[in-house]
C-alpha cells in the first residue's frame, strides 16, 4: 500500500510451526498473488534481524512477507510501515500437532525421523531431554521473548511484554474470530476487502473437537507421568497463551 508521500505499508507474517500459518498464508496468497513472498533465515539472532530487514528492502514491490524463521522484533525499514501478524496455539495441542505432522512429513530432519520411530510420549521425552530444543518446551515464549533484549527481564517477562505490545496476536483455537479482528485492523491500514475467512490447510489434528477433549486425548496417549512432565515444561507457555487469549477476547468488545 502506498500512502503518505511514498511510504509503503506491508504485512509480515511470523509463521510459527503448526500455528495455522499455512491456512493464513493461503488466504494472504489469494489476496496478494505475486506480491506475497516467503524466505527463511539464519538462526543467529543478530544475523536474522539484518537478513529480514534486507529482504524487505530488496523486495520493493512485495506487500506481504511470510517466514517460519524470522525473529521478532519487527524490522525497522525506512519509508515502510511493517505490520506484524502472528498466531499462538494451545501449547500442548501444538506439540501433538507437530508430532503428527512430522510423522507424515517423510523428511530426513531430526524431528521427522524421531516422530516416525517413536510414540508421542517418546517424541516428547526425547525432545525434553535436549536442553536447547524448544519444540516441546515453552515454544512460544522462546519466540516472543526475542522481541526484547535479554537484559530486560527473564524469557516469560519479555514474552508477555511482546504479547502486550504487538498490535495483533491471533489465537488458533479462535481462528475465525481472530481473522475477523485481523481483517478489521488491516482495513484501517489500507488493505480493504480482504474478506478473511477460515480455510484449513496442512491440518494434522481434528480441530472439530473442543480443546479440552483434545488435551484429554493427549493425556490418555502419553500417560500421567509424561503428561505431568509436559505441563511443568510448558508452564511459561501456558501463562503466555492465557495472556494472548485474554487480550484477544478483550479486543472483541468495542470500545465506547
Amino acid at each position: 500500500m502506498e500512502h503518505q508521500a511514498g511510504k509503503r505499508t506491508v504485512i509480515f507474517h511470523y509463521h510459527l510451526f503448526k500455528n495455522a500459518g499455512t491456512s493464513l498464508d493461503a488466504l494472504l496468497i489469494d489476496y496478494f498473488k505475486d506480491k506475497w513472498v516467503t524466505q527463511e533465515f539464519s538462526g543467529q539472532h543478530a544475523i536474522n534481524r539484518q537478513e529480514v530487514k534486507s529482504w524487505i528492502e530488496s523486495n520493493p514491490e512485495a506487500l506481504c512477507f511470510s517466514s517460519h524463521t524470522a525473529h521478532l522484533p519487527t524490522a525497522q525499514v525506512a519509508q515502510t510501515e511493517v505490520l506484524p501478524v502472528i498466531f499462538v496455539r494451545h501449547p500442548l495441542d501444538r506439540i501433538a500437532s507437530a508430532y503428527s505432522f512430522e510423522r507424515k512429513q517423510g523428511s530426513n530432519g531430526f524431528g521427522s525421523v524421531l516422530a516416525r520411530n517413536t510414540t508421542l510420549a517418546g517424541y516428547i521425552e526425547t525432545r525434553l531431554s535436549l536442553p536447547h530444543d524448544f519444540q516441546c518446551r515453552n515454544f512460544h515464549v522462546a519466540n516472543f521473548a526475542r522481541m526484547f533484549p535479554t537484559n530486560t527481564g527473564d524469557d516469560l517477562t519479555r514474552a508477555l511484554r511482546a504479547i502486550e505490545q504487538l498490535p495483533f496476536v491471533g489465537i488458533v483455537e479462535r481462528f475465525g474470530d481472530s481473522l475477523t479482528q485481523l481483517d478489521a485492523w488491516l482495513e484501517t491500514k489500507g488493505f480493504s476487502n480482504m474478506n478473511l475467512k477460515p480455510v484449513e490447510k496442512n491440518v494434522s489434528r481434528d480441530l472439530s473437537q473442543p480443546i479440552e477433549a483434545r488435551i484429554a486425548e493427549i493425556k490418555s496417549q502419553i500417560g500421567d507421568e509424561v503428561f505431568q512432565k509436559l505441563l511443568i515444561a510448558n508452564e511459561a507457555d501456558m501463562a503466555l497463551y492465557n495472556a494472548a487469549l485474554a487480550k484477544s477476547i478483550a479486543n472483541e468488545t468495542p470500545e465506547h
